[in-house]
This record gives structure tokens, C-alpha cells and sequence, in this order.
């Protein structure tokens, strides 16, 4: 059960467990999902309607408030958007600890979420989903751990499918043109040469090229 910590009354906010329940009302977003409240920097208004938070603990809970309702973030982000905002690192961090606490930032969930809707969803391989994740802040451990649950066998079959949709496009190009075109696409979402040639070749050939040319273009495949 998620452990209700209270905040100052005087913002009219009540307690984080309040917040968690606002937050989820956002409808499951993804991580990459809305960038709503990214001008998520005014202070919300008070319930009770006495004006804006005045502590900065108080501001910087609603500013992670109003981000967190776009869209999951990770801690790093938040803390980058509390500094922009101006407000003073040691009540950041205070704010920060809290919604750790409570479950509301999460970076182990956050990258897990990430690898699962963009491989899925945009067929990014391991390389790319990690690099990803790194410019969002996360832990190189976390990185390691929610990349490490995309096995190589479902990085191939979606690095097939990817090449699969793409064929019919490259049709009447020249076979070097057609060749590159299908590799580099490959490439740009972070599949391995190794992996990109190989799944290439095989789509090729099942679709009629002849094997001995192949060999002379994709020696290494």
C-alpha cells in the first residue's frame, strides 16, 4: 500500500497519496506518450483558493504534479525542470525524495515502460533504446537491466519485420542503392551490422535474389 505522507495544509494540497490518485486519472500515459505541461512551471492554484504555493517545496510539488499528469518522468527530469524554474536544490531535492517515496517517480518502471513501447512501437533496437534512455537521466544499471529483457531472438524477428515493410519501397533500385537504404535503416534504430546484413541478405534472397550476387555484395552477411 503506498504510504500517505502529508504535506504543508497551507498549500491546500493535502498529501502525496492525494496526488498519486490525481496523477493516475492521466489514463496509463507511456512514457513517451504527451508533452503536455511542459510550461508546467506556473504554480497550480490552491484548493481552498488562497493564492499560489509560497514555499518553493510547495511550488516544486506542483510543478512535478503538473509533469507527471503529461506523462511519466524520470528523476533527472524533474529535477532539470525544478532548476529551470528556479527553484532552490535543497527543497528540489526534498520534493524529489518524496514522490521517490511514494512511488510517483519511478526510473526502474520508467525505463522498463520506455524499451517496451519503443521497441514495440517504433522497432528500436537495444543500442538505441539505451542511448535513449541515457540523454532521460537513467542510471546506467537501469539502462543495462530493462534492455537486457529485449532478448536477441525478438531484436531479430522485429529488425525482419522492420525490413519486411520496407522491401516493396525499394523495389526497382538499384541492388548496391537497395542494399544500403535497407542496412542503414537498420542501423539508424540501433541493429548491429552483423544483424542488419544478415536479416537484409535473408529477406532478399527469399524474395528472389540470387545468392552468388548476394555474396558479392554482402560478403560478410
Amino acid at each position: 500500500m503506498t504510504r500517505r505522507t502529508e504535506w504543508p495544509d497551507s498549500a491546500g494540497y493535502g498529501a502525496v497519496g492525494d496526488a498519486e490518485n490525481r496523477s493516475g486519472r492521466a489514463g496509463g500515459a507511456t512514457p513517451e506518450g504527451g508533452a503536455a505541461a511542459e510550461d508546467g512551471g506556473g504554480p497550480l492554484p490552491s484548493r481552498a483558493g488562497s493564492g499560489p504555493p509560497r514555499t518553493p517545496e510547495e511550488q516544486a510539488r506542483a510543478i512535478c504534479l503538473r509533469l507527471l499528469t503529461g506523462s511519466p518522468r524520470t528523476r533527472r527530469q524533474l529535477a532539470d525542470a525544478l532548476r529551470e524554474r528556479g527553484i532552490p536544490e535543497e527543497a528540489a531535492e526534498e520534493v524529489l525524495a518524496r514522490f521517490e517515496d511514494v512511488g510517483l517517480i519511478d526510473d526502474a518502471a520508467f525505463a522498463g515502460a520506455w524499451v517496451e513501447s519503443r521497441h514495440h512501437g517504433r522497432g528500436l533496437a537495444r543500442r538505441a533504446l539505451a542511448r535513449e534512455l541515457r540523454t532521460k537521466g537513467v542510471e546506467s544499471a537501469l539502462i543495462d537491466e530493462a534492455v537486457g529483457r529485449l532478448d536477441p531472438e525478438q531484436e531479430e524477428i522485429t529488425a525482419r519485420a522492420l525490413v519486411d515493410r520496407k522491401l516493396r519501397a525499394t523495389r526497382g533500385l538499384d541492388r548496391d542503392k537497395r542494399l544500403r537504404r535497407l542496412a542503414g535503416m537498420l542501423a539508424r534504430k540501433g541493429y548491429p551490422e552483423g544483424l542488419a546484413l544478415r536479416v537484409v541478405r535473408r529477406a532478399l534472397e527469399e524474395e528472389g535474389e540470387d545468392p552468388e550476387m548476394l555474396d558479392h555484395h554482402l560478403p560478410d552477411a
